[in-house]
């Protein structure tokens, strides 16, 4: 049984629980927000930790020594976390959402910016892939989003979730909140199949960049594989829960 056959037999004795009560089904809401919006900022330098973030978004309690862009950032990604379910509930996935995702991330770090596509040049650091330029963005976004039904016909929904992660990564349409726009992204595409939110622990930042480079070199093989290990990690995580 290859990995992710066992993805799919977890997710059946998941489905076993459903549907769950209101109870349990906010409180592993609430666990995986503050789990992902850890995540997903720690990956882009966010110096937040897991329990920090947790006391800035329940709380509303600042901490001291840490930006201001951190708390904003912690709090434009919860917010934008909430979205997914919402737009979860219509199994397409269209422009307008992908630019809602980041306006809602990123309107109180820059609000001119915020579900804007850029209008100049990018450079990534560290990486020698260069993004395409900002007059192409809006025919690139339309060429991917007119090729979502196709991938999402042909794919599993665990790698249909990782392409459209790896395809708005790779036209990186926004100015900044790039990745985390993509592993919303990601993540919307999962809850739309029932699929548990996938948490990519800052400790496999080295191997998701690298991953995600490899991508750009036309070999995404590693990145796909990577995204399924993830997402084989994190539906156990949530059978754990159920089950505890």
């Amino acid at each position: 049984m290859d990995k992710l056959q066992r993805i799919d037999a977890l997710k059946n004795k998941i489905d076993k629980f459903r549907p769950l009560n209101p109870p349990l089904r906010k409180q592993l809401r609430e666990y995986f927000r503050i789990g992902f919006t850890y995540t997903s900022n720690a990956l882009e330098g966010n110096s937040l930790t897991e329990i920090e973030t947790k006391i800035v978004i329940e709380d509303g309690i600042t901490i001291g020594g840490k930006s201001l862009r951190d708390h904003y950032e912690a709090i434009g990604h919860s917010e934008a976390y909430d979205l997914l379910f919402t737009m979860a509930k219509r199994k397409e996935i269209t422009e307008a959402q992908i630019k809602e995702l980041h306006r809602v991330f990123y309107n109180r770090i820059d609000p001119k910016q915020a579900g804007k596509y850029r209008k100049q040049k990018v450079f990534i650091s560290g990486s020698a892939f260069i993004p395409p330029s900002p007059e192409i963005i809006p025919i690139k976004m339309k060429e991917f989003i007119v090729g979502i039904p196709d991938l999402r016909a042909r794919l599993h929904p665990v790698e249909y979730a990782a392409v459209l992660h790896r395809e708005l990564a790779t036209i990186h349409p926004f100015i900044d909140g790039n990745g985390r726009t993509a592993r919303l992204l990601m993540n919307l595409a999962l809850l739309q199949f029932g699929y548990p939110i996938a948490v990519i622990p800052p400790i496999l930042r080295r191997e998701y960049i690298e991953a995600l480079e490899r991508s750009h070199r036309q070999d995404d093989r590693p990145f796909l594989d990577l995204i399924i290990s993830v997402c084989y990690e994190s539906a156990k995580d949530y059978l754990r829960l159920l089950e505890g």
